[in-house]
């Protein structure tokens, strides 16, 4: 049975220390935002919910653009790339936006009146 010999052999990296650090790093910033988006949940009053909730879509957006440029490896891309996906993203924001206001509007009318 000489199939054994033609079997690939693994080769096992020494760990990364610097790919490790930076990981270590964005776990952190992470963190951190969401620690303070814990600390702004708990110590707002109830009557600045407009204010909380602005911070917290405002806090998701910064997270979320944090993950995209770091995990998807779109922060050492080409500046043209990184714009041609960020200025449709803020025009999809806007769009919910606009449409949520809309729609809030809308439903204020009585239409049977």
């Amino acid at each position: 049975m000489a199939h054994h010999a033609h079997e690939p052999e693994v080769i096992v990296l020494p760990p990364d220390k610097a790919k490790i650090r930076l990981l270590w790093k964005t776990a952190l910033i992470l963190f951190i935002i969401t620690m303070v988006e814990f600390l702004i949940a708990f110590t707002i009053p109830h009557e600045y919910h407009n204010t909380r909730v602005f911070i917290f879509v405002a806090m998701t957006i910064v997270k979320a653009g944090y993950i995209v440029l770091e995990f998807m490896h779109l922060k050492y891309e080409v500046k043209v790339l990184f714009w041609s996906i960020l200025i449709p993203m803020i025009f999809v924001v806007w769009m919910l936006v606009a449409f949520v206001y809309e729609g809030m509007k809308i439903s204020e009318i009585n239409f049977l009146r």
